[in-house]
């Protein structure tokens, strides 16, 4: 049984940091690739970054060069490193393996 258990999630002032980490277990993680979504109050789900499995990275637009997704295969762990944080930001996060199996999901809020 596949599961992806995210953490690092919580409050922080605009402008700040946060590391997202999301640890899967019962699959074989080498083999796929991992994406973040997001998804905002009164929102639709949205892509946030994207990492396959050769270590290749997709960002979507308005991360404008603040986040940086990682994987360590080793460890079996995604990690999304957010810097410059702004209070459009604020949505619970979510790893997903390829779409098809999700955490349960860390809520991220940006706020003064």
């Amino acid at each position: 049984q596949v599961q992806l258990v995210e953490s690092g999630g919580g409050l922080v002032q605009p402008g700040g940091s946060l590391k997202l980490s999301c640890v899967v277990t019962g699959s074989t993680f080498n083999n796929y690739g991992y994406n973040w979504h997001r998804q905002a109050p009164g929102k639709q789900r949205e892509v946030v970054a994207s990492i396959a499995v050769d270590g290749y990275s997709y960002y979507a637009a308005f991360v404008k060069d603040r986040f940086t997704i990682s994987r360590d295969n080793a460890k079996h762990t995604v990690t999304l490193q957010m810097n410059n944080l702004e209070p459009e930001d604020t949505a619970v996060y979510y790893c997903n393996e390829e779409r098809v199996h999700w955490g349960q999901g860390t809520l991220v809020n940006v706020s003064s």
